[in-house]
């Protein structure tokens, strides 16, 4: 657009802002150009990682290895020069068992009551999860009356901080707070839903999945739009039923969405953390301990803390997800070599 200024007829602001833009690139040209004729293509895309990879190295690579390094140390010193090498005894500590099934009989029963508790919030979680984002997935791809208003309030939750989201369902879910308050004035006694060993378990699956749900059904409703409408078109007017459409067009076509959510799905339900601590603590006694608040808590709040131990559970915690990640993208990459050959 065009605006003119007294002295300067026809001036454009949208030239003058790339001037600076321009000049930048005049400056870069030649040098990468000289890296292109001495490097090669190969050497340029060398050039573009290195960065990223530098970046990826320092945050990701070597907390890994020092992390290792912890797990295999003993003592409550928090500096890894301070502590003494004790090999496995840490990883062979939190195996230490009579019946896997029973923390009371392990040597350390926290560690297995959390990991009990985490993978019944998994199972749950999970499963939850994914059939509620795609049944609101499917319902908002319909062609409701203000559809973006009703796509912006699901996905609403997820621009909050999971601090945050852990205390509105805390005031909502004390004994003092709005739920309470609401039963009251219904007629009904209220209840101590924080301090109920089922309840508290039942509020930590709901609040993640308000929390999250929206991601994921964001994820499900690009695939849903990227889905021909002719396919639709066809199979109505073959007189398809709607059960037969999901089953034959839109869930195999969805399929590669879907494997996408389940794994981000999963690596965020082992890893939960944030929204719980908040909510309940843990509590009441250990119903909502999962396996990163025990991590947590064993490496830096207890007052005996044990830095390696806490490693060495997160290391167990690292290659289960990686294991069930690999899982998971194998079997759909199977099913998709099986709807190929069909």
């Amino acid at each position: 657009m065009k605006a003119d200024i007294p002295g300067k007829p026809g001036f454009n602001f949208g030239d003058a802002a790339m001037v600076p833009v321009r000049f930048a690139m005049e400056l870069v040209d030649p040098p990468l150009r000289w890296l292109q004729r001495t490097a090669g293509l190969g050497g340029m895309a060398t050039f573009f990682l290195l960065p990223n990879m530098l970046i990826f190295g320092i945050f990701v690579l070597l907390p890994f290895f020092i992390n290792f390094a912890y797990s295999m140390t003993g003592g409550a010193a928090l500096f890894l020069p301070d502590r003494n090498f004790v090999g496995a005894d840490q990883y062979a500590r939190l195996f230490d068992c009579s019946n896997y099934l029973d923390p009371n009989s392990c040597a350390e029963d926290t560690f297995w009551t959390a990991v009990g508790n985490t993978g019944w919030f998994v199972l749950l979680q999970v499963t939850l999860m994914i059939g509620v984002s795609l049944v609101t997935a499917l319902i908002l791809n319909r062609d409701l009356r203000a559809r973006s208003f009703w796509r912006a309030v699901f996905f609403f939750p997820v621009l909050l901080s999971p601090v945050v989201v852990g205390l509105i369902w805390k005031w909502i879910l004390q004994r003092q707070g709005l739920l309470n308050f609401g039963l009251y004035g219904l007629g009904f006694e209220p209840h101590a839903w924080l301090n109920d060993r089922n309840w508290s378990f039942a509020a930590a699956v709901g609040v993640s999945i308000w929390a999250h749900m929206g991601f994921y059904t964001l994820i499900l409703l690009a695939g849903l739009q990227a889905i021909p409408k002719d396919l639709y078109e066809a199979a109505e007017m073959d007189g398809t039923k709607p059960t037969r459409v999901f089953l034959r067009i839109t869930l195999p076509l969805l399929a590669p969405n879907l494997l996408v959510v389940i794994v981000l799905v999963l690596i965020r339900a082992v890893q939960i953390f944030d929204e719980v601590y908040v909510l309940t603590g843990g509590g009441p006694g250990t119903s909502t301990l999962f396996l990163t608040q025990y991590i947590y808590e064993t490496g830096f709040a207890a007052q005996l803390r044990n830095p390696g131990l806490a490693a060495a559970a997160s290391i167990l915690m690292g290659a289960v997800l990686v294991v069930l990640t690999l899982l998971q993208l194998s079997l759909g990459r199977s099913s998709e070599k099986k709807g190929d050959r069909k």
